[in-house]
């Protein structure tokens, strides 16, 4: 039987992490499984929670939080799975975005999710690996990097206290189309391919949403081998305030200043202008400098609904 380590980080969602303890608790128990939850106190906290889940023999390893704390959790993993060990990842989405979970077939729902804990269907995923600006050691990422526009509407949805989830994503994105709308000259050094291009936004995905809502790569596939890229070009104000909405749909693909690529490895450099980055929702960079993105293919077992 699968003994479970649920690591819950108390201030995700605005505090509905901590909030949701006595469900999770109460969900579990309903299902019959050998469980024990903890809590995160800093930043980084939940990947020495996940190592040390790892040493204490625990077969699953579950983030309950948001997209930063499912990107701890995957890292600790990851990290331990280059030490050696090994163990499967599981998620309760009771966070902001939770892109992570969406992309990977997890139920945004509670009960949902706790359910598909217990029915314990398991798939390997591929993971991201990105180096540069603040990361120079390199950090691993599940869902994906985001470079220039959809950067900076994380960063602005962090500074809205009274809305949280995607109406937050949303006023940041129309926030920042009067913050940050000229796009900085960038080369993208894909696998066999090399783009110079002004380029307002760089997705590289290896999930399928960002922002609680925004289909950077509609038909994204955590296990096919290969990042989806979704790259925006300079347009005007007024035409960035369409795209918002394009993005909603997923249905951006035949606009004329968006092109999508695929790619094992990606390399950004800005040639004039700043690179605001985050990777899961965590800060990489805000300054001009070059970053390296790879994938590393069939890496974790994640329980999941999907096949």
């Amino acid at each position: 039987m699968s003994k479970y380590k649920i690591i819950v980080n108390p201030e995700s969602g605005r505090g509905a992490g901590g909030r949701a303890i006595p469900q999770i608790k109460a969900y579990l128990k309903a299902h019959n499984l050998d469980f024990d939850i903890i809590t995160t106190e800093r930043p980084w906290h939940a990947a020495e929670l996940a190592q040390q889940a790892i040493t204490d023999d625990f077969d699953v390893i579950v983030s309950a939080g948001g997209d930063g704390t499912s990107n701890e959790v995957l890292n600790g993993l990851m990290l331990s799975h280059k030490a050696g060990f090994a163990a499967a990842m599981g998620v309760l989405p009771v966070g902001q975005g939770n892109d992570f979970a969406f992309g990977m077939g997890i139920p945004t729902e509670l009960e949902a999710a706790c359910q598909t804990l217990a029915a314990n269907n398991r798939r390997v995923i591929d993971v991201g690996y990105v180096t540069g600006g603040r990361r120079p050691e390199g950090r691993y990422f599940g869902n994906g990097i985001g470079i220039g526009f959809d950067a900076v509407v994380g960063f602005e949805a962090l500074k809205l206290k009274r809305l949280h989830g995607f109406p937050a994503y949303l006023v940041a994105a129309l926030k920042t189309i009067f913050l940050f709308f000229k796009a900085p000259q960038v080369r993208i050094d894909l696998d066999e391919e090399s783009l110079t291009l002004p380029a307002l936004m760089v997705s590289i995905m290896n999930g399928r949403r960002m922002g609680g809502g925004f289909m950077m790569a509609p038909h994204g596939d955590a296990g096919d081998g290969f990042l989806d890229l979704c790259i925006a070009t300079q347009v005007s104000k007024l035409k960035i305030f369409a795209l918002v909405f394009r993005f909603m749909k997923g249905d951006q693909g035949d606009h004329p200043a968006v092109q999508f690529k695929r790619a094992t490895r990606v390399k950004v450099t800005a040639l004039e202008g700043v690179l605001p980055t985050h990777a899961d929702g965590e800060t990489v960079s805000t300054e001009k400098t070059e970053l390296n993105i790879e994938l590393l293919p069939n890496q974790l077992e994640l329980i999941t609904q999907r096949k």
